[in-house]
């Protein structure tokens, strides 16, 4: 029969083999077990003299078997209960000098490496008994054919590919099975056209498949790797462009700017001059809402780079046209932080439907859990009815009892904290099904946010000029086994309030009688915690109920202490950030309910405590609500991680730089992208296996270009059917859909 890489694995290798394949590792195909890449691959390395072998070295050797024994062990385990281990040693000779080499239980070795048989033996070189000995070895023998023998010793010492496996499953089962597929399938042919491999330089597919699994050289391996890299890329860019092209058949409604509506005459009493580059951003925004096509797009912006006021203006622009803005916000101190912004900044034109206020005003409704039922009720009727032009609220905006008048903008701030299922709820609250215009905003992209930068059809506006008054900030790694660090970091603290400004204290977790949450970073790599100073039974996270306790008692004593939580109500957290704000408490010892939104200009200190606990976006965001005013900041991490491990070498990326691009950059470095599919979000394991953002940018811009000029062509694909194969093959229906929602 001929093999293709549709046919199933059981007809091209039989059931016995393709079974444990399938249920290991889901390879079904052909095709997916020829996808299944190398993680990597042992380097046998050349030939090496028997007299040339220095003790550590990894060799490959031809030699003849002079002597050989083998014996049974008893068996092992406790009263002699375990299976009996079988141990074969050879010597192997060149004819001058000899080597031991001694496998254990591969009893069929003894019928293969008799005596006075020539093979290739590769392993490391070590001692034993005060003799050379082959440690971990393998063996080949070798045929009487000097043609066929040449090919053996070549392929021998190449790059040996080894797998992910499954349980149950041996790596030379895989070897072995992918060896006999590369023999019987056929030319494997490539969806990819010649014109675009050629303009690409890239490999055909057929080559690029064998050399992944049977490279010759490292540029062989290089070369398949680039093109396999490119197929996932093209298939995720065909996705997205067919996701622009579809979204052509449902067209936003216009919004463009008029004269002398409600966003002209905001300009006009602007009490500030907007920077060069909200400006820029402010324009390109204007003309995404003023078009049919529905805008997509990331606003990227340093902590304090005004991003707010950009959203607002666009929010403004889309109520002179009649429609509603909505901001969704993480948390409901931000929300209601929000919520009073806007309206503090709006002014009168806050008051719209209130006597005596200007024909062109709206009004600002906020939306939160923990509204009360009257409140939660007239709030409802404000958005149903269109007498909110503004909409500020949490995830009870994406409640089914939320319903728009007319849906125009959403704008979702620090996009990294919900879902995209959430996100993709908002979008189609519309109830006449116009997909709203949406604008993401994030001061530290993610890796996930940086990735979909790239990958996705999101257009993208950078804010990196500061607005005037900004001050620096200098961070600070603070070891907590280095004591006098420690004292020093409070006596700063009393330093900067004796001079009348204030500081935050920021803990993972809150304690006391509650329930026990982490707040730190759910991004965070959990192998860090393993990195510990301690034993098995590591401590916990520090809690803001212990530490305050630890400050009002101890270094901080006779200062102004104040405890925030998410635990607490709303009532209650107005209250302390109301007297933070009027400066009536010196230190505030909260979570990471104050990472966001939360804006002090006399703050000046920011002590993060257990900060190895903490991703780099989150640090960064902390640190961002200190030198808001015209006094420096100054952060200290502090930590209890190894200095050496990621978690402690983060933290040293964090201090060396206050450019959240860059640690964005890094952050990708550190733990990659994850899945571009969700695999945080979704639970999903990836679906991206040779392409990565920092290795790959080159190769998604060109994939970018060549899948929207093949869908621009043939928006279904129908005169690309291999296309149309690739993106089936690299994407099931389930994560096609994860994609689409964006």
């Amino acid at each position: 029969m001929k093999i293709t890489m549709e046919t199933k694995l059981s007809e091209a290798v039989g059931a016995r083999t393709a079974n444990p394949l399938a249920k290991g590792l889901g390879l079904v195909t052909v095709g997916d077990l020829l996808r299944h890449y190398p993680r990597k691959y042992d380097q046998r390395g050349r030939l090496t003299n028997l007299s040339e072998l220095e003790i550590g070295d990894r060799v490959t050797v031809m030699a003849k078997v002079v002597d050989s024994s083998h014996a049974y062990t008893q068996k092992g385990g406790k009263g002699g209960r375990g299976p009996a281990l079988h141990r074969l040693t050879l010597t192997i000779s060149d004819g001058r000098s000899r080597l031991k080499a001694t496998f254990f239980n591969q009893i069929y070795l003894l019928r293969l490496l008799t005596v006075g048989t020539e093979a290739l033996f590769s392993g490391r070189i070590n001692t034993f008994n005060g003799a050379l000995q082959l440690s971990g070895p393998t063996a080949l023998p070798l045929g009487v054919d000097p043609e066929g023998k040449a090919e053996q010793i070549e392929e021998f010492a190449g790059l040996i590919p080894i797998y992910p496996l499954s349980e149950g499953l041996s790596l030379q089962t895989v070897q072995k099975t992918v060896k006999h597929v590369l023999e019987v399938i056929e030319d494997i042919p490539d969806p990819i056209p010649a014109q675009t491999r050629l303009a690409r330089g890239l490999v055909g597919l057929d080559t690029a498949l064998r050399d992944i699994h049977r490279p010759r050289s490292e540029a062989d391996k290089a070369r398949a790797e680039t093109r396999l890299a490119y197929d996932e890329a093209l298939a995720m860019q065909l996705v997205f462009a067919q996701r622009r092209e579809e979204s052509k058949q449902f067209p936003a409604e216009p919004c463009p700017p008029i004269p002398d509506g409600l966003l002209a005459i905001f300009d006009e009493n602007l009490p500030f001059a907007l920077t060069a580059g909200q400006r820029e951003v402010g324009e390109a925004i204007s003309a995404d809402l003023s078009t049919l096509h529905p805008m997509n797009r990331l606003l990227q912006g340093e902590v304090g780079s005004g991003k707010t006021v950009v959203a607002l203006r666009a929010m403004l622009q889309v109520i002179d046209g009649g429609r509603q803005a909505v901001l969704l916000a993480p948390t409901e101190v931000l929300a209601a932080q929000h919520a009073r912004s806007l309206a503090n900044i709006l002014g009168p034109l806050a008051r719209g439907g209130e006597l005596g206020s200007l024909r062109e005003a709206t009004r600002v409704t906020l939306l939160t859990g923990s509204l009360g039922a009257a409140a939660r009720k007239q709030a409802l009727l404000d958005i149903a009815s269109g007498q909110a032009g503004i909409v500020v609220g949490t995830h009870a905006l994406l409640g089914k009892d939320v319903f728009f008048a007319e849906l125009g903008l959403v704008v979702v701030d620090e996009q990294h904290r919900f879902g995209v299922e959430q996100r993709d709820a908002l979008r189609k609250k519309h109830p006449k099904g116009n997909p709203p215009h949406v604008l993401v905003m994030t001061a530290t992209p993610i890796p996930r946010t940086v990735a979909m930068t790239v990958y996705g059809d999101m257009e993208t506006s950078t804010l990196r000029e500061l607005p005037a008054g900004r001050s620096p900030i200098k961070t600070n790694v603070v070891p907590m086994g280095r004591q006098t660090w420690v004292e020093r970091v409070w006596e700063v603290v009393r330093e900067e309030v004796a001079k009348g400004r204030q500081t935050y204290v920021v803990c993972p977790r809150i304690g006391g009688d509650g329930p026990e949450v982490d707040e730190a970073d759910p991004d965070g790599d959990p192998a860090d915690l393993a990195e510990l100073v301690g034993d098995k039974k590591r401590r916990p996270p520090l809690a803001v109920v212990d530490v305050a306790e630890h400050l009002r008692s101890g270094p901080l004593a006779g200062l102004r202490l104040a405890e925030l939580t998410g635990r607490m109500l709303p009532a209650e957290k107005d209250a302390v950030m109301g007297a933070f704000g009027a400066g009536e408490v010196d230190v505030l010892v909260a979570t990471t309910v104050i990472e966001v939104g939360v804006d002090v200009p006399n703050s000046t200190v920011m002590v993060v405590m257990d900060a190895h606990r903490f991703g780099l976006s989150q640090i960064h965001q902390l640190r961002g609500r200190i030198g808001r005013g015209s006094e420096a900041g100054i952060c200290f991490l502090v930590h209890d991680a190894s200095p050496t491990g990621a978690a402690g070498r983060r933290l040293d990326v964090a201090a060396s730089t206050n450019d959240g691009f860059e640690l964005a950059r890094a952050d990708l470095e550190f733990r990659r992208e994850g899945d571009i599919l969700g695999t945080t979000q979704a639970g999903r394991s990836t679906s991206l296996r040779k392409l990565s953002m920092i290795a790959h940018e080159d190769i998604i811009g060109w994939a970018r270009e060549d899948a929207a000029q093949a869908v621009d062509t043939d928006p279904t694909l129908q005169r690309y059917p291999m296309l149309a194969a690739l993106v089936r093959a690299m994407f099931d229906e389930e994560d096609r859909s994860f994609l689409e929602k964006g």
